[in-house]
């Protein structure tokens, strides 16, 4: 099987077969994110290539595939009939998979219909990973994300309505110090315009190496949160989201592992909260520079 560039892919998708549909991120402009930014320049693999890694893995690792993540940073930005090639010649070359997914970000995912999405879903993709990171629209411009939050809700929706399984990502800190309240609890809105997300997933933002976020941070044009301004605005958060959901933290990046069902679980994850919050700040570890 062949890869190009960095491959990246979420910790639930450990134990899935990685088989490299397209390259590259075709935004790539996000000002947190380094993954991309010295390239390759986003496209789409030719069919053939993508066909031939799959039916290596597939003769290699066959029984043992139950699960297939298709990298890169933007696969839903596939055109529509190749992306459902795809994910066909997978169910149709590996007997046991039961899960395909890729990342995908709003702007890509709202180009397309919901009859496009009811076809990706019919071909066998079974779950999304968006960044949503903030809805609000302020720290979404400056993080230069490419989408807003009224774009955010019409994505959530319409992947909900095709049936497909949808993962939002939050990044908490990225309003910084000015923003931190107006981000939470935006946040925790689009999450509750959007219905009920499957799955809502919690990071940490860390300041990377050649990314634009690190310049505004050493020039002093963003301030960023410390560990108990993280937690607050984890609680806020929290207090404000409505929607039914799994929360999870599953990244290094926290400062606390949260897991529960909401709002089932809102109490529990609450009194978790404040009793980090009643920890000292040295308790926690330090701010440092991401290098991947």
């Amino acid at each position: 099987m062949r890869y190009e560039g960095p491959i990246y892919r979420p910790p639930s998708e450990a134990s899935s077969l990685l088989v490299q549909a397209t390259v590259g991120c075709p935004h790539n402009k996000c000002s947190f994110c380094l993954i991309y930014k010295k390239g390759p320049a986003y496209r789409v693999r030719p069919m053939e290539e993508i066909k031939a890694d799959l039916d290596q893995a597939a003769a290699e690792y066959g029984g043992l595939v139950r699960t297939l993540f298709l990298p890169a940073g933007n696969t839903i930005a596939m055109p529509t009939v190749e992306l459902a090639e795809v994910c066909a010649h997978a169910r149709r070359v590996l007997p046991l998979l039961t899960r395909i997914t890729v990342y995908g970000s709003s702007q890509y995912i709202d180009r397309k219909s919901l009859a496009e999405l009811k076809e990706l879903r019919a071909a066998g993709l079974s779950r999304l990973h968006v960044g949503l990171e903030s809805g609000e629209a302020r720290v979404l411009a400056r993080a230069k994300k490419g989408t807003d939050p009224q774009e955010q809700v019409r994505a959530g929706r319409k992947t909900l309505a095709a049936g497909l399984e949808l993962s939002l990502y939050v990044l908490l800190g990225l309003g910084g110090r000015e923003l931190s309240r107006e981000h939470a609890r935006a946040t925790a809105e689009v999450l509750n315009q959007i219905g009920a997300p499957h799955f809502v997933r919690l990071r940490t933002l860390v300041p990377k190496i050649n990314t634009l976020l690190l310049h505004q941070l050493k020039k002093g044009r963003f301030q960023m949160l410390g560990p108990h301004g993280v937690l607050a605005e984890t609680r806020l958060l929290l207090e404000n989201l409505e929607a039914e959901t799994e929360l999870t933290s599953d990244h290094y990046s926290n400062y606390l592992d949260l897991k529960g069902r909401l709002p089932r679980d809102r109490l529990k994850l609450l009194d978790q909260v404040d009793r980090a919050l009643a920890r000292p700040e040295s308790s926690f570890r330090e701010i440092f520079i991401g290098t991947q």
